[in-house]
């Protein structure tokens, strides 16, 4: 069993507790605690073990192949608010009304 230990500084319990379940989830108390609940058949343990051995041992070569350059590596996933993208209220400068260069011809209203 791990003994975790979380300091709580100026009475920020909040924090503490914040600080405590991440390392209970880093550790994977909270999985075995679901895994516990029932019964596990030493047979369906063995294939379970099985299971997360082959796909560890999968994800070690997949980050070995993508090191190497034998795969091209994951794409960034960007959260929303961060970085570039479109911007509330259109692309500025320009006039308002009509369609943009992306548009369809049938989009575009002819003068």
């Amino acid at each position: 069993m791990t003994l975790l230990q979380v300091l709580v500084r100026d009475n920020n319990v909040d924090q503490a507790l914040r600080v405590l379940k991440k390392r209970m989830q880093r550790e994977g108390i909270f999985r075995e605690m679901k895994q516990r609940k029932a019964y596990e058949k030493p047979s369906e343990r063995k294939t379970r073990e099985k299971a997360e051995a082959i796909r560890r041992a999968r994800k070690a070569a997949r980050k070995q192949a993508q090191r190497e350059g034998l795969l091209p590596m994951p794409k960034r996933k960007i959260e929303p608010g961060r970085g570039r993208g479109p911007r509330p209220g259109g692309f500025g400068g320009g006039f308002g009304g009509g369609a943009g260069a992306g548009a369809p011809p049938s989009a575009v209203t002819p003068r």
